[in-house]
């Protein structure tokens, strides 16, 4: 048995989040971890809500609360979500909690031990309208790089590239609007990524087996222009982590957030040191991260040259699954003009498997995906409703009005010999998949050890083998039922409520098969079962028509 540590990157709290950001890294890593714990692996997955910084505050200031009322509020609702989408976190922490502001100040202290933080005299923009300093996301203007007109001052959104408030073309205040805005000195923290630039690129090329994805960020952001840049770390803000040494100034959130990983466990877990320190156990760990591509670069070079700078042995990423953007209907998602479907409204709609398989079916691993309705209809209905609900229909129906609702007592003979060598092979094929984190690849191949059962009952005819040779049609169900487990034991990861609802059907256990002729021989004759409700309904025409309408945004 393996330990492997998971983590989703967090996300932020203001608002709820839409199906491309879930898609992105809470859902996959939860895939993932379900796979590993099926398997037997010990497995600690964690996530939080990124609750400081300028998105925090703009939220609350446009709901007319507290920052910190606000964060605790959203933080429910999310972890709520969460729940509903059946994410098996082991814990969803908070990056405003009492152990990522110890844990916070503590690497800041370190790092300038080390002599990797220096306080630097800055131009930043004020904003004479508002009375105040405007950090990163409080101003938006054009970007320099691809003439985005809605960049943010810490990045853009459009091309990825880190900024400052000071790059944007144009800019404005995000509470106003105001432009009369003014440069003026303030003093900050920044972490000298710079010293660490052998370091990291070190680590980063050792790493062959990353997505190109990955690595191509890391080294974009690595060596462009000058090279790795010294970044600053702290804000002139209220809410956040404060500065000991700077009074009325807070760490800047994309230092504080990832370490929250951290944080998280130790919120929950006496024995957390044991996952993060290397001297306390975590050695042995591998640890995998989860995201979109816009938050490599922090992930890639930030948080990695915090560890190394601490000079202390904290266990560092082993493996970073990124990916690229989902779009919406030939555009973006957008929280604005309501465009699109978020996570509250996807499970108003349709219970968590059916999202959960779609989106992992047109993950965007290597190039950004398209949501459409016609599609998300094409995929619940051929592959959830015609290959996994009719079979699963199919053969507990027959073997109720048959053989009663208990396994029949039939042997195995040829072709269900030859069923168990294809699908031998196909499930060591969708494990193979599943270790390299091939989601694409792992649920066209779930769908194919589907389809052969399907390919199954329709040679072997167990309907017509009952009127010549009842004892034959016994054999044919019996196996198939052993598949109508197999197939929850496998499915489980992508689809758990559809996996639950079978086992608990057919009154077993969903241990991962060791070989797939034992899986197939586990439900002996006689063994007791009930025949479910369908797993999954089509969705018809008019129900994606009018889901289309109702999302389109304005």
């Amino acid at each position: 048995m393996a330990r492997y540590l998971i983590t989703s990157a967090i996300p932020y709290i203001n608002g709820i989040k839409h199906l491309g950001n879930l898609v992105g890294s809470q859902l996959p890593s939860d895939v993932y971890a379900r796979y590993l714990r099926g398997r037997g692996h010990e497995v600690m997955h964690i996530c939080a809500t990124d609750e400081h910084g300028s998105p925090a505050e703009l939220a609350a200031q446009k709901a007319g609360k507290p920052v910190d009322e606000y964060c605790a509020e959203m933080h429910e609702v999310q972890a709520k979500l969460a729940r509903g989408f059946r994410m098996d976190f082991d814990h969803f922490g908070r990056s405003s909690s009492p152990e990522n502001h110890k844990l916070t100040q503590h690497f800041a202290a370190k790092l300038r031990e080390a002599g990797l933080i220096a306080e630097v005299t800055e131009h930043q923009i004020y904003s004479v309208t508002d009375g105040r300093f405007l950090p990163d996301r409080y101003v938006e203007g054009t970007c320099p790089n691809c003439g985005y007109d809605s960049a943010r001052g810490d990045q853009c959104e459009n091309c990825t590239k880190q900024l400052d408030p000071t790059d944007l073309i144009e800019p404005r205040s995000a509470i106003s609007g105001a432009t009369d805005l003014e440069v003026r000195e303030t003093t900050h923290l920044h972490l000298r990524q710079s010293a660490l630039r052998g370091e990291l690129a070190d680590w980063i090329g050792s790493k062959h087996d990353w997505p190109v994805l990955t690595t191509s960020i890391a080294k974009k952001w690595l060596n462009d222009g000058d090279g790795l840049q010294d970044r600053g770390i702290t804000r002139d803000l209220d809410w956040g982590v404060p500065v000991p040494e700077l009074p009325g100034k807070v760490f800047y959130v994309w230092f504080d957030a990832p370490i929250a990983y951290i944080a998280a466990t130790a919120e929950k877990f006496d024995d957390w040191e044991r996952w993060w320190r290397t001297d306390k156990g975590a050695e042995d760990v591998t640890y995998v991260q989860f995201m979109g591509k816009d938050n490599v670069p922090f992930h890639t070079l930030s948080f990695p040259a915090t560890i190394i700078g601490s000079g202390e042995p904290w266990k560092l990423v082993d493996y970073i699954k990124s990916f690229n953007y989902l779009n919406y209907e030939n555009g973006q998602f957008s929280t604005s003009k309501g465009r699109g479907i978020f996570m509250d409204q996807a499970l108003s709609v349709l219970p968590a498997d059916y999202w959960r398989w779609w989106l992992m079916s047109n993950v965007p691993e290597t190039s950004d995906s398209q949501f459409t309705w016609e599609s998300f209809q094409s995929g619940v209905n051929k592959d959830l409703s015609d290959v996994l609900g009719n079979f699963v229909s199919r053969v507990t129906k027959f073997c109720r009005s048959k053989f009663g609702e208990e396994v029949p007592n039939g042997e195995y003979g040829e072709p269900e010999q030859a069923l168990i060598e294809e699908l031998t092979r196909r499930v060591a094929l969708y494990e193979t998949h599943m270790e390299a984190m091939d989601f694409r690849k792992a649920t066209a191949g779930l769908r194919a050890i589907w389809v052969a059962g399907n390919e199954y009952l329709q040679e072997t005819a167990p309907w017509a083998a009952f009127k010549e040779d009842p004892a034959r049609a016994a054999g044919i169900i019996r196996l198939a039922l052993n598949l109508c487990r197999l197939y929850a034991v496998l499915s489980k990861p992508f689809i758990p409520d559809a996996s639950e609802t079978l086992r608990a059907a057919l009154g077993t256990d969903l241990e991962w098969p060791s070989d797939v002729a034992g899986a197939l021989d586990t439900l002996q004759p006689g063994h007791a079962f009930t025949v479910p409700e369908n797993l999954f309904t089509k969705i018809s025409d008019e129900q994606r028509d009018a889901w289309q309408a109702t999302f389109k945004g304005r």
